[in-house]
């Protein structure tokens, strides 16, 4: 019994060595870097090449830049162009482009980058976010090696603004292939290294053709869960959130004089989207009605903690043109009953409402539902998973409402498509958006905009909730760092920090992934004890699970690639948007092998395994292997660090509490331990972040600094969330050993052991603990499957790059091939600890030995 203790006071006090250095986090020297905090990771680093907005938000106007930008009211400000002309037909742009721009790799910037970037985006094979609008390029022309001139198919009204979003940034044709992960381009940072899971790094272009940024490094860090954002701005980890997904706690963060709190609108129009196509809401009448019964002030209170903006239409109100119109549809229960008595339901009707995943839209819902009942509609509310709605309500128009906030920039054309979802048809409105596209004029093109806002707002065709919100959260060190556009970015050049260095960021800014010396550790022992036990059972034995392994392995396969084939949603889609066209969608569907029959699919799945490149993401476009090996250099660690700690702390507690049995030590552990079952690790480790980040700041509060800022950063970081994993899976351990202990003390063998002299604890320690630690020995090998496999929660509360987490984003983004590949290694996982365990067995029971 006291070589137990010994041996564990032993190994946290080496713990605390190699872990409490530095553990307040390192800073940055000299005040040089800036932490973002960003709720979602982009899936890839071109933003010419896919329609997710972290895509910008990380590399557009830091990596690259544009033509034009776009300034805070929206209106066009040269860039890479420095002026331009417009033919008086407006079919014709000619630019005249800056002169000693250069590349981060070193190559002069001009007009032939132009072209090629422009011919690129409008190629059939696009996938660029906005392939229809730029496909009304007719011809691009290289003048001389300044001057590029843009001949349109016809009039685009809005063809200078659309240059100033991220889809028209500008690449260079030497680095285009490979922009999607290691970007290249004009912009004032250069890209640096990216951490798929936890961080991109980008640092300071010194050879920038303007004003050089005065920060010396930016990280990009990604936190998706509320809680833990909030967090990590507490803990001083993050820097800045543009887009702080916790507007609960924004009251408490406005009144800490560490913090700046800012409000601004965004492009984000969210609405209760109507299915005009048939049944009730095919009546205007009806529409209408709804559009009284809804009390956006209420909506914005509840789903929103008061933040957002009412809107009356399919408008921002910070773009030009806009006209406000929340005053045509005043909240009036009783007039909304009134119209539909006249519309014929004067009882009202019953509808469904499909809500997709994000708070605001499941919030919203349940109050709308409350304010349709009072008005005669019954509403049955069903949540959608993103894949389901993708499916159900975007692609098949299977819905009759929904609540989503549509983030793209100038989209009022999609009402102008009669096949959209929504299914408005109206001959008027794509006349006026016809018009709209022919005139560069901005007070024509003001006035058709308010023309469209009037009639979407007449024909009530959605009922407009709120102008989604951007929640600004900023650490007062921080000048110059917020000033939100209609592109929905932070101006990172002029930011500066004040009298001391940045938040502590993430360390490390070498690729992710781990040092070739961590393999070997993890690994040796386990296959150790592997070849041990192997020895043990003999070679039938093992030849046996081997064959019974590779079995279950096949089956294991058909089963999940045959689920994941028939579940809802599809890659393409998702990655391109809703606003996308049907053609860009096919060609990305081509390009990934999608449209391919399933057993070719299957077969090129199994055949991505056994090369052991396991096929490409969806999502990263970069071999799942890297991914997988990038993360397990993070799960696997947490993973052997969390079963050390529970496998100790339970050897302890049950030794302990089996040494007196049924007094006082043995009533406390009972109550230690049940308390140890009951608590969710997820909730210990909020606790745990509350304590040891927010309170003493003794740790991070989450992320992963990575291997190469050394074992003692990289262990500090695993050490909350092992502690949130070891302590459940400790007190099952402790109290399965004490039940294994505590008879064993009563048989014959430790009677006469005690007969001989030995003391009681001696007679546990030697004798007793040996016979009781097959049942353990299960245990542990269920213990490490599920903590491979079941920390998907609590990576996400300490937001660490791991397997559970990729996993967790590969399904949401559904990035089939990397949830097949995920799945099937954590099969693999589960059937190699089981077969681990059994063969030790052998090892430990002479009895088993004996009937091989």
């Amino acid at each position: 019994m006291t070589g137990a203790p010994r041996a564990t006071f032993l190994l946290l006090l080496a713990c605390c060595l190699l872990i409490l250095p530095g553990a307040a986090g390192a800073q940055a020297p000299g005040g040089t870097k800036i932490t973002v905090g960003q709720p979602l990771e982009p899936p890839i680093l071109d933003p010419t090449a896919g329609a997710a907005n972290a895509i910008k938000e990380v590399a557009f106007q830091t990596v690259f830049e544009g033509l034009v930008k776009l300034g805070p009211s929206g209106e066009v400000e040269p860039l890479l162009a420095k002026a331009w002309t417009i033919s008086p037909d407006g079919l014709t742009y000619a630019f005249q482009l800056r002169r000693g721009v250069r590349f981060h790799d070193g190559r002069p910037f001009t007009a032939a980058d132009v072209k090629f970037t422009f011919d690129r985006d409008r190629a059939a094979t696009s996938a660029n976010a906005q392939k229809i609008r730029f496909q009304l390029i007719d011809r691009i022309e290289t003048l001389d090696p300044y001057t590029v001139r843009i001949r349109l198919k016809r009039r685009f009204g809005g063809f200078l603004s659309m240059l100033g979003w991220g889809d028209a940034a500008i690449l260079s044709p030497a680095t285009a292939a490979s922009d999607a992960t290691r970007p290249v381009g004009t912009g004032p940072f250069r890209f640096e290294a990216w951490r798929r899971g936890e961080a991109v790094f980008l640092g300071r272009n010194p050879d920038y053709w303007g004003r050089p940024a005065r920060v010396g490094e930016v990280v990009f860090r990604f936190i998706a869960d509320p809680t833990a954002a909030y967090s990590a701005l507490d803990a001083g980890d993050v820097d800045v959130f543009a887009n702080f997904p916790a507007p609960e706690t924004l009251a408490r963060l406005a009144r800490d004089p560490r913090f700046r709190v800012a409000v601004a609108p965004t492009e984000g129009k969210t609405i209760l989207a109507l299915n005009n196509r048939a049944g009730p809401l095919a009546n205007v009448r009806v529409r209408r009605a709804l559009s009284l019964a809804v009390d956006r002030s209420a909506v914005i209170r509840g789903a929103m903690f008061g933040y957002g903006q009412p809107i009356g239409s399919h408008y921002p109100p910070q773009d030009p043109g806009y006209v406000d119109l929340t005053g045509v549809y005043p909240h009036d229960p009783a007039r909304a009953r009134s119209l539909l008595a006249q519309a014929g339901y004067p009882h009202g009707f019953s509808a469904t409402l499909k809500l997709p995943p994000p708070s605001y839209a499941r919030r919203s819902g349940e109050i709308i539902a409350a304010e349709f009942a009072e008005v005669g509609v019954t509403t049955r509310i069903q949540d959608l998973e993103w894949a389901q709605w993708l499916d159900q309500v975007f692609a098949r128009d299977d819905f009759q409402m929904t609540i989503v906030a549509h983030t793209e920039s100038m989209d009022y054309d999609i009402y102008a498509r009669p096949n959209y979802y929504f299914g408005y048809k109206s001959p008027r409105y794509r006349a006026l958006n016809q018009a709209l596209d022919e005139t560069t004029d901005a007070g024509r093109r003001n006035k058709i905009l308010g023309d469209m806002q009037r009639l979407l707002a007449a024909d009530a065709v959605n009922v407009f909730l709120f102008d989604f919100p951007a929640l600004g959260v900023w650490n007062a060190r921080l000048k110059n760092i917020w000033a939100p556009t209609p592109v929905s970015l932070l101006d990172l050049t002029d930011a500066t920090v004040v009298g001391a260095a940045g938040g502590a960021g993430a360390e490390g800014e070498g690729e992710a992934g781990a040092p070739a010396w961590l393999w070997p550790i993890l690994i040796l022992p386990l296959a150790a004890i592997g070849a041990w036990g192997a020895w043990r059972a003999g070679p039938g034995r093992v030849a046996a699970r081997l064959a019974a392994m590779a079995a279950t392995l096949v089956a294991a396969s058909v089963v999940v690639f045959v689920l994941l084939q028939i579940a809802p949603g599809d890659p393409a889609s998702f990655m391109m948007g809703m606003n996308a066209d049907p053609k860009s969608i096919a060609a990305l569907r081509h390009a990934f092998g999608l449209d391919a029959p399933a057993w070719r699919r299957y077969l090129g799945w199994v055949l991505g395994m056994l090369r052991g490149d396991f096929g490409q993401s969806y999502t990263y476009r970069v071999p799942v292997a890297g991914l997988i090996v990038e993360r397990l250099a993070v799960s696997l660690p947490l993973t052997l660090y969390a079963l050390v700690l529970s496998t100790t702390t339970a050897l302890v507690l049950g030794l302990v509490a089996a040494a007196g049995p049924h007094g006082l030590i043995d009533k406390v552990f009972t109550v230690v331990t049940s308390l140890g079952v009951a608590i969710p690790n997820f909730w210990f480790g909020l606790v745990l972040v509350l304590l040891f980040s927010g309170g003493l700041r003794w740790f991070s509060a989450g992320g992963f600094p990575g291997w190469s800022a050394g074992p003692g950063a990289a262990l500090r970081a695993l050490t909350l969330p092992a502690i949130a994993l070891a302590l459940p899976q400790a007190a099952i351990l402790a109290r399965v050993l004490r039940a294994e202990l505590l008879p064993r003390m009563n048989e014959d063998f430790i009677r006469t052991a005690r007969a001989k002299g030995l003391s009681m604890r001696a007679a546990l320690v030697r004798h007793a603990l040996p016979n009781a630690l097959i049942p353990v020995l299960t245990i542990l090998g269920l213990q490490f499957s599920f903590l491979l496999a079941g920390a998907i929660i609590v990576e996400n509360v300490f937001f660490l790059p791991g397997l559970g987490r990729l996993v967790i984003q590969a399904i949401a983004q559904r990035d089939l091939i990397t949830v097949e590949d995920v799945v099937m290694l954590l099969v693999l996982a589960t059937l190699a600890a089981a077969a681990l365990v059994d063969l030790v067995h052998f090892g430990v029971d002479p009895r088993l030995r004996g009937r091989r």
